[in-house]
C-alpha cells in the first residue's frame, strides 16, 4: 500500500517525544513492502536539530508551515494514496489538515493517529464548540498511541467509527546495549521535556527523590529543564538526541520512567522510553499507572513506585548484581512481545480491511 502520513516530524526528536514511535513503525510497514512518504512541516527548530537524514525506508516531504497553497498541493498528491494519516500534535495547521483529509473521498482510506489521546479527549469533552468534534466522524479509524479500553471506548463515544490501540515498542535494531558514556554515568536518569502535565510529577519522583538520596547521583535529560532549582546531586545535560539514547540508558544503574499525568490516569499509555531502555537491558523504576503487569513483570522486570520516596528507597537498595538482572529480564521481555514488527503487523492488518472495505463500497455505489 502507499501511505502518506502527517506527523509533527520523522527526521527529528527535537521538542517531538513521538519521532522514536513514528520511526519504529513506519520502518517496519516499509520492511513489509509499504511505500511510506511522511509529510512534516519545518517549524520549531526540528530541522536544524535532525537526529537522522531521511531515511531510506520513507520519502520525507518538509514544507513550510504557514504556506496553504503547497498543503493544498500535497494533500492533493496524498489522494494517490491508498492510506492518508494525520497524526496528532503537528503543531501547525492542525485544525485545518483535520478537516481537509477527513473529507478526502474513497477510496482514500483516513486515519487519526492519535499519539497524545487523553490531552485529546480531555480537550473534546471540555470544549463542544472544538472543531475536531465535526471531523472526528469522518475518519475511517482512528488509532491511539496508548490509554487501552478506556481511551478506545471514550474515542467511540466521541464519534470515532473505530478505535484501535497501537503500544510503543521497541527496534532491537535501534536500541540497544552500548557502552556506559561518562556525561550520563549515574544512580539514577531520567530522560525527558519539561512540559506542565508532567513537571510536577518530575518533581515529586525525580527532585524529590533526589533530595532524600543525597548521596547518590543523578542525570536529567530533555529540553526546557535549564534554569529549573535542582538538588545539588541532580546533573543537567540537556537534550539528548537519539542517536545517544542507547547510551544514556546504558550508563546507569537505573533509568526512570515518569508519566505524564493525564497517562497515568488513563492508565495503558507505557512511553516509547520505557521501551527504549528495555532494550538496552536497563533497569527500570516506573511510577505507578493501570496496566504496567501488561507489560511488564514487577519486581522482575520493572521496579514500580508510588512517590518520590519510594524511587529513593529503591535506589538506595539497589545493587548491581539486581539492577543487571532486572535489565536482562526486561530485555527479554519486549523482544518476546513488544516489537515494532509485532505492531506493525497488527496496523497492516487494519490497513488491509479498511482499503477492502474502501474500495468495495465504491465500487458498488458505481454499478
Amino acid at each position: 500500500m502507499k501511505i502518506a502520513f502527517w506527523g509533527s516530524s520523522l527526521v527529528s526528536a527535537y521538542w517531538n517525544g513521538a519521532a522514536t514511535y513514528y520511526r519504529g513503525i513506519l520502518r517496519a510497514l516499509a520492511q513489509r513492502g509499504h511505500e511510506i512518504t511522511f509529510l512534516e512541516p519545518d517549524a520549531y527548530d526540528r530541522q536544524k536539530h535532525r537526529d537522522i537524514e531521511d531515511p531510506a525506508w520513507a520519502r520525507v516531504v518538509v514544507y513550510e508551515p504557514q504556506d496553504i497553497r503547497a498543503v493544498d498541493r500535497l494533500l492533493a498528491g496524498s489522494q494517490v494514496c491508498d492510506v492518508v494519516v494525520k497524526a496528532s500534535g503537528v503543531g501547525v495547521l492542525d485544525e485545518y489538515l483535520e478537516d481537509r483529509i477527513a473529507r478526502l473521498p474513497a477510496p482514500v482510506c483516513k486515519v487519526f493517529w492519535d499519539v497524545d489521546a487523553p490531552a485529546t479527549l480531555d480537550r473534546l469533552a471540555g470544549d463542544p464548540r472544538d472543531p475536531f468534534h465535526r471531523a472526528l466522524p469522518h475518519f475511517d479509524l482512528v488509532l491511539t498511541y496508548g490509554g487501552g479500553k478506556r481511551v478506545t471506548d471514550t474515542y467511540r463515544r466521541a464519534g470515532a467509527r473505530e478505535c484501535v490501540t497501537i503500544y510503543n515498542a521497541l527496534d532491537p535494531d535501534t536500541h540497544f546495549r552500548a557502552a556506559p558514556q561518562a556525561p550520563f554515568l549515574a544512580d539514577l536518569s531520567f530522560l525527558g521535556n519539561r512540559l506542565p502535565d508532567r513537571e510536577e510529577r518530575v518533581e515529586e519522583f525525580f527532585f524529590r527523590a533526589a533530595g532524600l538520596a543525597g548521596e547518590k547521583q543523578f542525570v536529567l535529560g530533555g529540553n526546557g529543564w535549564a534554569g529549573k532549582p535542582m538538588p545539588a546531586n541532580v546533573r543537567y545535560v540537556g537534550h539528548v538526541y537519539t542517536a545517544d539514547h542507547n547510551a544514556f540508558n546504558s550508563s546507569a544503574l537505573a533509568v526512570l520512567n515518569i508519566s505524564r499525568e493525564s497517562m497515568a490516569r488513563y492508565g495503558y499509555s507505557p512511553a516509547t522510553r520505557v521501551f527504549e531502555a528495555a532494550g538496552a537491558a536497563a533497569c527500570l523504576i516506573t511510577d505507578v499507572w493501570e496496566g504496567i503487569d501488561s507489560f511488564f513483570e514487577p519486581d522482575s522486570e520493572i521496579l514500580v513506585a508510588r512517590d518520590g520516596a519510594e524511587v529513593a528507597q529503591l535506589i538506595r537498595e539497589l545493587d548491581p548484581e539486581r539492577a543487571r538482572a532486572i535489565g536482562r529480564a526486561a530485555r527479554e521481555r519486549v523482544l518476546r512481545d513488544h516489537t515494532y514488527e509485532q505492531r506493525a503487523s497488527l496496523v497492516e492488518s487494519l490497513f488491509t480491511d479498511l482499503r477492502r472495505s474502501s474500495v468495495s463500497a465504491v465500487v458498488e455505489v458505481q454499478s
